[in-house]
Parts: C-alpha cells; structure tokens; sequence
C-alpha cells in the first residue's frame, strides 16, 4: 500500500471514529456508532499493516499477534456477563496503558527511532517517550486496581495512608527530576536507568490514586481512567510518528475528560476532590455513615404480592434501576413488568442517575439489552420534576442515587449530591438484599420515610414474584 493510499485510509477511520463518537451519544444511534467504530478501526488496522512503514518479514507475526489477540476479546465478549462489563473496561484499560510503556521502552532502545535528529527534535522526542511511560504505567497500575474493586477483590473502602499528598508531591518531584537525568543521559543504559526509577513510582502512583479514593466514586474512576488511556494512546502515536493513533487518543483522551466531568457534576464533586479521597472521607477521616443526623423511625416492609396491588392501582410509574438489579440479572423481568403493565394502559418510565452503577450508562447499557424502549428512559433531569405526580416509585438495589440525605443533611458525605427524589412519590418501593448501606458506605434516611416500604430479597426472584401475581 503506498503512503498516500495509507494517509487516505487514516483520514476515512478518523472520520468513523468522529461518527463513532457521535452516534454512542444517544441509545437510539448507539449501534450505528458501534458500528462506524468497527468500520473505521478495521481500516486503520489494515492501512498500518500493509502500510509502507511495516515491512513484508513483520506481517506474518503481526497477524499470529492479531489472531491470538482477537480470540481472547471474542471470548471475553461471549463469556463475559453484562454485570461483569464495568471490570472489563477496566481490564481494557490497563492493556492500553501496558502497550504504552511497551512501545515507548521500545522505542528508546531502538537505534532507528532518533536516527538523523536534530539536537531540538531529539529532546522532544526523548519528551515524547517519557511522558508516553508515565502516563501509560499510571493508566496500568491504577486500571488494575479498579479492576480488583468492581469485581470485588479489593474492597471499596478508600486506603488513605498518613501524609499521603506529600506522597503524592515528592513522587512527582522525583519524576522530574528523573526526567531532566533522563533528557541529559549520555548513553542508553543511563537512560534506561531513569526510565525505570520514573516507571516503579508513576505504577505506585497509579495503585495509591485509585486506591485512595472511595467505592461510590468508581464511575469517576472508570470514566477517568479512559481518558488516561486515550491520552496513552496519542503519546504513542506521537512517539511512533503515527498522525491516526495521535488523533484517535486525542478523541478517547478528551471524551473521557468530559465525561469526567459530567461525572463529577452528577455527583456534586470536583476532580480534585475525587483523587484526594472517595466518599465517607473527610479530611483523612473516615466520616461517620449518614453524617451529624442519623435516621430514626420505623421500616415498614411489603411482600411481592402487596406490591403487585400498589402497581395494578396505580396509574404513574417510575422505575430506579441501580447496581442491585445488575447483580441480580433482573432486567429481563423488569421488562415484562413493564410490558405488562404498560399493556393495562399503566405510564412506566425510568429514572437513571448518572453514576448508577458501577460505570456511567451502566443502567443504560442493562436495559438495552432487555428491550426496554428508549423513549421510557429518562435521565435525572428530565424525571425528577415528576416524582410529585407519581402513584409508585420502585427503586431496584439502588441506594446512594436515591439518599434524601444529601438534600436534607447539610453535614452528610453526599450533602449536595444531586439525587432522584423517589421519596416525593405518593408510594416508594426500596428492593434490596438487606438494609446495609450503599456503596458510599452511608445510611439512607429513605428506608424510614412514612410513604416508603422496603420489599426485601434477590431483585429478580422477587421481582418475578411480583410479576406472577400481576398476572394473576
């Protein structure tokens, strides 16, 4: 393939990758963006393997490479359940921050890379590695570490260790001045020596972040972590002089920034506030659940079958999907309570936070799946103003996104948290396991609101129980 062919090939997939981007804006376009995303990515691959830049010798071990790469990400997509995706993500990150520092060590170490520059072009390309390093080995170390946390072997508690943003500081002193050794080494192994001292504290850097901050706030991680990769990415195109990995980590890099910052505003938290420590901390300290009030009152619990009665009666629902109803698998029966319900003329609409879930549109994504119709699915800002006018509001194993305390507890952790006011509807229905405390290890004062009941069990048993007795 010649280079202009290959330069036109790359000018079409970053084209797809724009429509890409576009189309997974809304749920209705999400497929057609998928699908602009695989049409453009397959391009890009082939245009670089059988570009000028990659001779005849290396095609056959590149696409042995391909084939065992793609088999494993087919059977991670056949076998992985859709509760298991938001650890999955963050798998996929941490190989793009593993193939960042691998390309950039690489790289340094090849004779060929820096050949024929200039004195200025050769600083800047020695930049370019290091900075590519960087931000790769934080992207691995710290997308490990929230892999451990969404599957659950690592707990979701915030490990704040003592005096940890001197930590912080003095790591990032010692990398510059790495970097600057680093810039004026003289022979490969000295340099070679200062990358791997920078490499050892930027992956301790990325293990102590995401570790110091709180299981609520992994949405934030999550989202956040894909913009390190995208980030990752356009060091390496940059190091490999490649114009469309440039421009395609640009676009995941800033996608995911604000996405970040969505994130943030969904949660009433600011970027910085995210990275010194998770919610439930205040100060280094652990806060006490449910801030200065703690709630008092009596919990009133419901059966499926006295659930079923509310839902037949009522003529406005609103239905709360959080992270319990992934676990339980319960969005299939979710739907044919819906679609029955919606058969008897009954209104059923869906509220969805931002952050519900372990990873944003994680609720989205669940849905989807079980063929709910996108137009009953409604984001915080456009329900809420509905809760008032509504018979029955069922809150499936959600339980932070749903928390009274954060407008009516000035002295709560989640004290201005944007939530869905579940508790303004003429009757709450609360499913979960137990009455333990989210994920941002707060106490909800929902549970002992008068209009409130509390339908105890697995959301899909229960749920189908429900379900039996609509139908009879």
């Amino acid at each position: 393939m010649s280079a202009s062919l290959a330069t036109v090939s790359y000018i079409g997939a970053i084209i797809l990758f724009i429509l890409s981007l576009g189309g997974l804006s809304s749920p209705e376009s999400s497929r057609r963006g998928n699908l602009y995303g695989m049409i453009g990515m397959t391009i890009a691959v082939l245009a670089t393997v059988f570009g000028p830049r990659v001779s005849m010798a290396g095609i056959p071990w590149i696409i042995a490479a391909m084939v065992v790469g793609g088999s494993v990400g087919l059977y991670a997509a056949r076998k992985v359940q859709m509760t298991q995706m938001p650890e999955l993500v963050a798998l996929m990150h941490s190989l793009v921050g593993l193939a960042a520092c691998l390309v950039g060590f690489a790289n340094y170490i090849d004779p060929m890379a820096a050949l024929n520059l200039s004195s200025a072009e050769k600083a800047i390309h020695e930049i370019e590695v290091y900075l590519g390093i960087l931000i790769g080995a934080v992207t691995l170390s710290g997308s490990l570490i929230a892999f451990g946390k969404l599957s659950g072997k690592i707990g979701g508690k915030p490990l704040l260790l003592p005096g940890r943003h001197f930590l912080n500081l003095l790591g990032l002193l010692v990398v510059i001045a790495f970097g600057w050794q680093f810039l004026h080494a003289e022979t490969i192994s000295a340099g070679m020596i200062a990358l791997a001292v920078m490499t050892v504290i930027a992956l301790l850097f990325g293990i102590h972040m995401v570790m110091a901050i709180g299981g609520a706030d992994m949405p934030v991680v999550v989202s956040m972590l894909n913009s390190y990769s995208g980030w990752a990415a356009a060091a390496t195109g940059f190091m490999l002089n490649n114009d469309l990995l440039i421009v395609t980590g640009a676009l995941v890099g800033s996608s995911g920034a604000i996405l970040s910052y969505i994130m943030c505003r969904a949660m009433n938290r600011n970027f910085i506030s995210v990275i010194a420590g998770g919610f439930g901390t205040g100060g280094g300290k652990p806060a006490k659940a449910g801030g200065d009030a703690q709630p008092a009152g009596e919990v009133v619990a419901i059966s499926a079958a006295e659930t079923a009665e509310l839902l037949s009666s009522a003529k406005n629902v609103i239905i709360v999907p959080g992270y319990g109803m992934a676990v339980a698998q319960a969005q299939h029966a979710v739907y044919e309570i819906t679609q029955l319900l919606r058969e008897r003329g009954v209104n059923v609409r869906f509220g969805i936070h931002p952050v519900a879930g372990r990873m944003p549109g994680h609720m989205n994504v669940l849905l989807a799946e079980a063929r709910v119709p996108y137009d009953i699915v409604m984001e915080m800002d456009e329900i809420n103003g509905d809760f008032p006018d509504t018979d029955v509001a069922i809150v499936i194993g959600a339980n932070d996104i749903v928390n009274p305390a954060a407008q009516e507890e000035p002295g709560s952790p989640i004290a201005g948290m944007p939530v869905l006011e579940v508790w303004k509807a003429k009757t709450s229905i609360m499913m979960k396991r137990s009455m333990a405390s989210g994920y941002a290890g707060v106490d909800n004062p929902l549970f002992y609101k008068e209009n409130n009941r509390m339908l105890f069990g697995d959301a899909k048993k229960t749920l189908e129980e429900v379900l039996v007795a609509l139908k009879a």
